[in-house]
C-alpha cells in the first residue's frame, strides 16, 4: 500500500476534478511479485486500476490489488474500475480509504464483494486520507484544500518597508515552492501581488514547465493588466481573476480576449470577493487543491474564513523589524483563546532556511 500511495502522489496538481490514486497489482502465488502498478494520469484518466490492469495483462488473474481509494462503481466517461477488477480476475482487493462520493460511497465494495473477491478495508487509511484530504474536502465540504505558503524572515516579515522581497528565501527554499505548485490544481494571489511583482506564478523546476497550476488573481475592479505576465500568457497557462458583481465589464471582455477566465463571487464588508464564497466557487469549478501565495491582506481573509488547511511556512535566518511587511494583516484577535491554532507536523532545514508544516489542529 506504501508503494501504491507513492503512485498516487504523481497524481496530485495533475488529475483534478478526480482524486489521485494509485494501484499496484501482486501476485501471492508468484512470491509476491509485482505484476503491475499504476496511478490516475493527467485529466483524471485512464483511471490507477485500469493503468495497473493494462501493465498487467494477463497476470491480473488471480492478483492481489492494492488500492489507495475504493474503486468506482459507476459509469462515467470510463468504465467502473470496481468492474475491470472483476473482469480481470483480480482475487483480492486491499482498499486504503472509502471514496465518499455519493456515486461511490461503498458501492465499488459491495461490487467486489457480491463477485467473490475478498476485500479489505482500511489499510493506511490515515496515510490515503491525507494525500487525498482535497478531494475529500470538496466531496464532503463542497471546497478544496486550502494550503498557505509564506515566505518569511524570523520576525514574520515578507518584505521590507518599500516593498523589496526578492529575495528573501535562497534558491533550495524557491524550488521547493515551485514543487510545491506543481502538486497543486491552482496556486491564488492578490492583485496587490501581482502589481507589485508581476509573477508568472508557473512551475519553473527543469523538466516540470507541464506541471504549472491554473493561476487565480483576486481582483475586486479588475485591475489585472493586460500586459502582466499572468494576462499575457493566459492561452498557455489556465487563468483566471476572481472579481466582484460592480467590475468594469469592458475590462474584463479585453481580459477574456486574452484568455482569462473571469469567476464572479459576491463581495464582502469591504468590497472584495469573500474568501468562503471564493473556496465554494473554486470548489464547485472542481478544484481540489489550491496553494494561496499572496500578501497579508488576502492571507487574513482566508484564515478568518476558516479555509486554510495547511500552512507551509519558509522561514529565512534574517530579521527586517517592526516596519517590514507582515504574513498576515489585522485578524481582530483580543485574546490568545481567540489563535488560529495548527499543529505542527514537520520541520526541516532546506539551504540556509527552514520549512515548517502545519496542518489546522481541528483536522481529524
Amino acid at each position: 500500500m506504501h508503494a501504491a500511495l507513492v503512485l498516487a502522489r504523481r497524481g496530485l496538481g495533475r488529475v483534478w476534478p478526480n482524486p489521485a490514486v494509485g494501484c499496484v497489482l501482486v501476485r501471492p502465488d508468484l512470491d509476491g511479485r509485482v505484476v503491475g502498478r499504476g496511478w490516475t494520469q493527467p485529466g483524471g484518466r485512464p483511471h490507477a486500476e485500469t493503468m495497473a490492469i493494462s501493465a498487467a495483462g494477463d497476470l491480473a488473474r488471480g492478483a492481489t490489488a492494492f488500492v489507495t481509494l475504493e474503486p468506482c462503481a459507476h459509469q462515467g466517461e470510463t468504465p467502473p474500475c470496481a468492474d475491470a477488477l472483476i473482469t480481470a480476475g483480480v482475487a483480492r482487493t486491499v482498499i486504503a480509504v472509502g471514496d465518499p462520493d455519493a456515486r461511490v460511497d461503498g458501492s465499488g465494495v459491495a461490487r467486489l464483494e457480491a463477485a467473490g473477491i475478498d476485500v479489505t478495508l482500511g489499510v493506511q487509511a490515515d496515510a490515503a486520507a491525507d494525500l487525498n484530504l482535497g478531494f475529500l474536502n470538496r466531496t464532503g465540504l463542497g471546497r478544496p484544500l486550502f494550503t498557505l505558503k509564506s515566505a518569511t524572515t524570523l520576525d514574520g516579515r515578507i518584505a521590507t518597508r518599500s516593498g523589496d522581497s526578492q529575495w528573501i528565501t535562497g534558491a533550495d527554499a524557491r524550488a521547493h515552492g515551485h514543487l510545491l505548485r506543481a502538486q497543486h490544481d491552482a496556486v491564488l494571489t492578490g492583485i496587490g501581488t501581482v502589481e507589485a511583482d508581476d509573477p508568472s506564478l508557473t512551475c519553473r523546476l527543469p523538466g516540470m514547465a507541464a506541471r504549472s497550476p491554473m493561476r487565480i488573481v483576486c481582483d475586486s475592479r479588475l485591475r489585472l493588466s493586460p500586459s502582466s505576465i499572468l494576462a499575457a500568457t493566459a492561452h498557455e497557462v489556465p487563468t483566471m481573476a476572481i472579481t466582484v458583481a460592480d467590475h468594469d465589464n469592458k475590462r474584463a471582455a479585453r481580459l477574456r480576449d486574452l484568455g482569462v477566465d473571469i469567476l464572479v463571487i459576491a463581495a464582502d464588508g469591504d468590497g472584495r470577493p469573500a474568501a468562503g464564497g471564493i473556496a465554494q466557487a473554486l470548489g464547485e469549478h472542481g478544484l481540489t487543491r489550491v496553494l494561496v501565495e499572496a500578501g497579508a491582506t488576502l492571507n487574513a481573509a482566508f484564515l478568518r474564513a476558516g479555509v486554510i488547511d495547511r500552512i507551509v511556512w519558509f522561514r529565512a535566518a534574517k530579521a527586517l523589524g517592526g516596519d517590514g511587511l507582515g504574513a498576515i494583516a489585522d485578524l481582530g484577535i483580543e485574546s490568545l483563546g481567540e489563535a488560529y491554532t495548527y499543529q505542527r507536523l514537520s520541520i526541516r532545514e532546506c539551504g540556509g532556511d527552514v520549512i515548517e508544516e502545519y496542518r489546522a489542529s481541528g483536522e481529524d
